[in-house]
């Protein structure tokens, strides 16, 4: 059983939105820290965002005032949401759950952004 599972990329345009979604099962969700990763073709992986256990977030330079991490520890449920969109934000975004030393990943969903 795949403890975490993605779901929301797609194709969308320059500008426009995307909200991911990542379910967790098999884990204290509401003890676990939890982050977006994603990895574009020749990069190498980079925190997005990551929102703590009590709910405190960070994000990366880049997508600061455009994304929004949140969670609904009832849902066991991370969202991501995307605004604004643009062309070097295409790649695979990776849900990611930390508790001490059990850490889990999931198999990544596809945005692609068209200019």
């Amino acid at each position: 059983q795949v403890p975490l599972v993605e779901s929301g990329g797609g194709l969308v345009q320059a500008g426009g939105s995307l909200r991911l979604s990542c379910a967790a099962s098999g884990i204290i969700f509401s003890l676990n820290d939890m982050g977006w990763y994603r990895q574009a073709p020749g990069k190498q992986r980079e925190l997005v965002a990551g929102i703590t256990k009590g709910g405190s977030t960070t994000y990366a330079d880049s997508v600061k005032g455009r994304f929004t991490i949140s969670r609904d520890n009832a849902k066991r449920t991370v969202f991501l949401q995307m605004n604004s969109l643009n062309s070097e934000d295409t790649a695979v975004y990776y849900c990611n759950s930390n508790w001490g030393f059990q850490e889990y990943w999931g198999q990544g969903t596809q945005v692609t952004v068209s200019s």
